[in-house]
């Protein structure tokens, strides 16, 4: 796992791709810093975290789209799957890149915060929950794309197909309150909404059956990522 996750690091700060997410990553959280924050005059950074959710859900695909897809067109999936290095190893090492990448896009946020504590109090329990709820997040959508990224050979599919798939998680509340036809389907629909799960964060509410859902979604899609590759390497 770690030979995979030094070769996906290299591979991204050797590409345009890092660059491309820090920077929009980077531009948005410090518009959105401003706008709820410095403009408001207000150290409460509630409305930042909010207003990220959506950037998330844009961005993550293309960070991931090319860990698996590029490997197919590229005709070197062979050889990972052949190398001395199980399945597991192999996806964990490239969702870990992923995750790295990601978590030093939302440091800033801590940054942002320590700027804020010059002109106020800060409440840090509020910050660090928030923190830790764009985390999680990251960590689910970053495991959900990367399973789309194992399916196709194209990158630009792949990223399409992830926004679309994370837009979907995003509104899934929204959909719940348009399907009454059945009333067990809107609930399990609000049970399985990532925003609202996410806004609770952002309120100040610390769910732990929240951050189990979050790190369930990973090591689900995770799974089913190593299944795709071993039906391949068998087949």
């Amino acid at each position: 796992m770690g030979a995979i996750y030094r070769r996906e690091m290299g591979a991204f700060f050797s590409s345009s791709i890092a660059y491309v997410f820090l920077a929009v990553f980077y531009i948005a959280a410090g518009y959105f810093f401003y706008a709820s924050s410095l403009y408001a005059a207000t150290t409460d950074m509630s409305g930042v975290f909010t207003s990220l959710f959506l950037i998330v859900v844009i961005l993550i695909p293309i960070l991931t789209m090319r860990l698996f897809s590029e490997e197919k067109k590229q005709r070197t999936e062979q050889g990972l799957l052949t190398a001395p290095v199980s399945i597991g190893g192999m996806v964990l090492g490239k969702y870990f890149a992923a995750l790295t990448m990601y978590t030093i896009g939302i440091a800033i946020l801590l940054v942002y915060a320590v700027i804020l504590s010059f002109f106020g109090v800060v409440t840090w329990g509020i910050v660090i929950a928030n923190v830790l709820a764009l985390f999680l997040l990251g960590a689910a959508f970053i495991a959900v794309t990367l399973f789309i990224s194992s399916l196709t050979e194209n990158q630009v599919v792949s990223a399409v197909l992830g926004i679309i798939a994370l837009l979907v998680l995003y509104m899934l509340d929204v959909i719940a309150q348009y399907v009454d036809s059945l009333p067990v389907i809107p609930t399990v629909l609000n049970a399985l909404s990532f925003y609202t799960r996410y806004y609770d964060f952002t309120a100040g509410l610390f769910d732990p059956a929240s951050v189990l859902f979050f790190i369930s979604t990973a090591v689900i899609f995770n799974f089913f990522t190593m299944r795709v590759f071993e039906k391949r390497r068998w087949s």
